[in-house]
């Protein structure tokens, strides 16, 4: 008898709903019906006994070992009786666990490259099928590429075996195994099938039929080869697809990977576990890697019992792979995940809200995170957001922490958050610490668009604008311009604050008046107020009747100084402003409108359910 699939020695085999092992084995024998026989501790279990589990017709047979309890070390034998019941031929195979077996996939980051070092004590009931198709203790490496037995490992390599690895190898794998072992008290058995550097095209399921020459027939080869039955898959892959091309596929090929892994895996229902890829020193393209991170991110909200692992925080061995130690504690976050998967239990962290609090002048926002356990902590300063506006600057200044919450604050104006994006892990490597108590990172996220509450255009950076005019001091006399007699022409600010500061210094302390126009098309009938921030004295006029002066203005200008309400009636409205050059202090002017009569929900909803005026330069 020779045992081509299911039962080896020091195999884990995978436990039922019933605690019970069910392992389909195949191979050759002489004709007859098959028995099995088990022993644990020396004695022979009552319920396998010279049990029929199977038979060999032709030369070739199965069978199913199931109803062994989860646990063990058993040892079975397997006799095959012909026809008058005579013993014909004996197969004994050692040292035999059930409990849950894993398979795990990826690229390097889940073959392992940390320092061996690193590495954690062996535990005997935790063990791994190394790719030469032998099961033995999980010790690092598990993933021995040097003796693999499936063809696309040595092809990935150039055609070349691959050299054993003696100062590096650890990855999640075996952490993962003994933290199982310790949440669920059973034995842990895991499937290697990760190689380093391979994208989702190479790991596309189309090419299962290329048998051992792909990456997923190889993994569908050793699941077959162990039973056709596997608790779950941890999954650890993305930094090859962080470029245009394949990240706008990241979320179309994940989906079509784990629902053909649910397929050949025989389980509708398989849990998988991704981990959000992490860092890379001096490499790879923010955009697209953010791209992952994000899609990674939201993956469980499009694929059912998956769950995204973060691994931002946490430290490297080199540009790009997790140290050892990191990749003890990403073993015990993918333990964690799949066991709070299969339990229904507390899911990683995820934002919920973002709401803006005015601090004096300055925004200061309040992130609320879901499913937190115990507190949101750091080691030393909380650090990963980032807040860009539409000047593209960073502008947080401290970050706190209070429970389940971050406290944001940041050196924008409260009135000009809004449209701003929040991100937390942004670029390629950012330096993030922020975790639960129970050691979960924040997930990397972004661009979370952060909304002010309010319906605010963005600023007026076109505008109508005169020359250089003849000062008029704090403009108490002047009138509202002419500007159809004035030498006006389009300007457009590169920048949110239009700025005529070339044109000022160059009348050193003399003094100077400029004037801006602007025509302000309203749909319907609204209720409006212009935001005016400004350095000099200034004076606005509405349709040329006045609505506002401060013949005090002075620097620095804020993009809250003013706000200014006015009725505007449906159709176009002229929206006159002049600025004195306040001696060479003033330098130009921030302009926005808000629309005050738009109800909370609509704006709640977005920009899109309610109309905003149109400005025309």
């Amino acid at each position: 008898m020779n045992i081509t699939t299911g039962l080896f020695d020091r195999i884990v085999l995978q436990r039922d709903n019933r605690n019970r092992s069910r392992a389909a084995i195949t191979g050759t024998a002489p004709n007859g019906t098959i028995l099995a026989s088990a022993t644990a501790r020396g004695k022979t279990l009552k319920t396998h006994k010279n049990t029929p589990v199977g038979t060999a017709r032709r030369g070739r047979f199965t069978a199913t070992l199931d109803g062994l309890p989860a646990g063990g070390p058993y040892n079975i034998r397997l006799d095959v009786i012909d026809k008058h019941g005579t013993i014909i031929d004996t197969h004994r195979v050692r040292d035999v666990l059930v409990g849950d077996v894993w398979i795990l996939a990826g690229q390097s980051n889940m073959q392992g490259c940390g320092l061996l070092k690193d590495a954690l004590k062996p535990h005997p009931r935790v063990r791994a099928f190394y790719m030469d198709d032998s099961w033995h203790t999980a010790r690092e490496p598990i993933h021995n590429m040097w003796q693999t037995v499936d063809k696309v490992h040595t092809d990935l390599n150039g055609g070349n075996p691959h050299q054993p690895n003696t100062d590096w190898g650890v990855g999640p794998g075996v952490a993962f195994g003994l933290h199982m072992l310790s949440l669920t008290g059973v034995p842990q058995g895991l499937i290697a099938c990760a190689h380093g550097g391979t994208s989702m095209a190479q790991w596309d399921p189309a090419l299962k039929n290329l048998g051992t020459e792909s990456l997923y027939g190889a993994a569908c080869r050793r699941f077959l080869k162990n039973g056709s039955s596997i608790a779950g898959v941890a999954w650890y892959q993305g930094c090859s697809d962080a470029y245009p091309e394949a990240a706008a596929l990241y979320t179309t090929n994940m989906k079509k990977l784990v629902a053909a892994m649910r397929r050949d895996f025989h389980n509708k229902n398989l849990p998988v576990v991704i981990v959000q890829i992490a860092t890379v020193i001096a490499g790879g393209d923010p955009l697209n890697w953010n791209s992952i991170q994000e899609q990674q991110r939201l993956l469980p909200a499009t694929i059912r019992n998956l769950a995204t692992v973060p691994a931002i925080d946490l430290a490297l061995d080199d540009a790009i792979h997790l140290s050892g130690r990191s990749q003890l504690r990403l073993g015990r976050r993918i333990a964690h995940a799949m066991h709070n998967l299969r339990s229904r239990r507390t899911p990683p962290i995820a934002p919920r809200t973002i709401a803006v609090i005015n601090d004096r002048t300055l925004a200061t926002i309040l992130v609320d995170f879901d499913n937190v356990i115990g507190t949101l902590q750091a080691g030393s300063r909380p650090s990963g957001f980032t807040v860009l506006a539409s000047s593209g600057s960073r502008n947080i200044f401290d970050t706190q922490l209070r429970r389940n919450q971050a406290i944001i604050r940041t050196t924008i104006p409260a009135d000009c958050i809004g449209g701003a994006t929040l991100h937390y892990g942004y670029g390629t490597e950012p330096y993030c610490n922020i975790t639960d108590s129970a050691d979960r990172s924040l997930p990397v996220f972004g661009p979370l668009k952060i909304e002010s509450g309010r319906a605010i255009t963005p600023f007026i950076r076109t505008v109508l604008l005169s020359d250089v005019l003849p000062g008029a001091g704090k403009l108490h006399d002047l009138p509202c311009p002419d500007t159809a007699a004035l030498p006006m022409h389009t300007y457009v600010s590169p920048g949110d604050f239009v700025d005529q500061r070339p044109a000022i210094l160059a009348r050193g302390a003399d003094d100077c008046l400029f004037v801006y126009a602007l025509t302000v098309r309203c749909g319907e009938p609204m209720k409006l107020s212009l935001l005016l921030g400004y350095d000099g004295p200034v004076k606005a006029w509405l349709d040329r009747s006045e609505i506002y002066h401060d013949p005090d203005g002075t620097n620095p200008a804020l993009p809250g100084d003013a706000a200014i309400p006015f009725d505007a009636p449906a159709g176009d409205h002229q929206l006159i402003i002049a600025l004195g050059g306040n001696r060479g202090l003033a330098w130009g002017l921030f302009m926005r409108l808000e629309r005050l009569d738009v109800p909370a929900r609509l704006i709640r909803k977005g920009p899109e359910h309610y109309a905003m005026p149109q400005i025309i330069a």
